[in-house]
């Protein structure tokens, strides 16, 4: 009966390891990477670049990938592709919010890697400052070749549970609080892990 608790309060990770949970386990994140469905928030040249990789001289429907979709609710990874500007940042962290778990962030660019060469006030300096990235597709802007890469290097982390258990101890990523003043207005802070 207790193992039945732990499955229900902690599902996969409640039950012990053996021959049958270890292959459950695996095959679980197996098909976790092999299913997974980008939402794009594409803003400037890469999601050109991005679009190419959904085309049929890429395909990246061989990675189980093809289906792009607009709501969020139904994709678990997010292509930030170009420069994020701070009128954009609180809508990137309310799509990211409204995705379900598990969901993984790919940071396509330099611009949404570090702001690029728009080192202005304008320009959130890094997608990772709004989300917490997991993979980085480096390039200005990065080909389809290099999007590939970092959607297989995501497959690898995902079928070796890499991530999840990052993300269980809380290294990476940020929190958002909202603190009540005594008569002021919620402020809404953006804190790393």
């Amino acid at each position: 009966m207790a193992l039945i608790k732990d499955v229900q309060q902690h599902g996969i990770e409640g039950l012990d390891h053996n021959v049958l949970t270890a292959p459950l386990e695996k095959l679980v994140n197996w098909s976790r990477a092999r299913s997974s469905w980008p939402a794009t928030f594409g803003l400037a040249c890469c999601a050109i670049e991005m679009m190419a990789t959904g085309g049929s001289h890429y395909d990246i429907a061989r990675l189980g990938m093809e289906v792009f979709r607009a709501s969020p609710r139904q994709a678990d990874v997010m292509i930030v592709a170009g420069r994020v500007s701070q009128k954009m940042a609180p809508v990137l962290r309310q799509i990211y919010d409204q995705m379900a778990e598990p969901k993984w962030v790919i940071s396509m660019g330099v611009c949404a890697s570090s702001g690029g060469m728009f080192n202005n006030y304008a320009i959130v300096q890094g997608v990772d400052q709004i989300v917490p990235v997991d993979v980085y597709a480096p390039g200005c802007p990065p080909g389809p070749e290099t999007l590939l890469h970092a959607i297989n290097t995501l497959h690898e982390m995902i079928e070796n549970g890499e991530l999840m258990q990052r993300r269980s101890s809380g290294a990476g990523g940020i929190t958002i609080e909202q603190l009540d003043g005594q008569g002021q207005p919620e402020l809404l802070t953006i804190s790393r892990r």
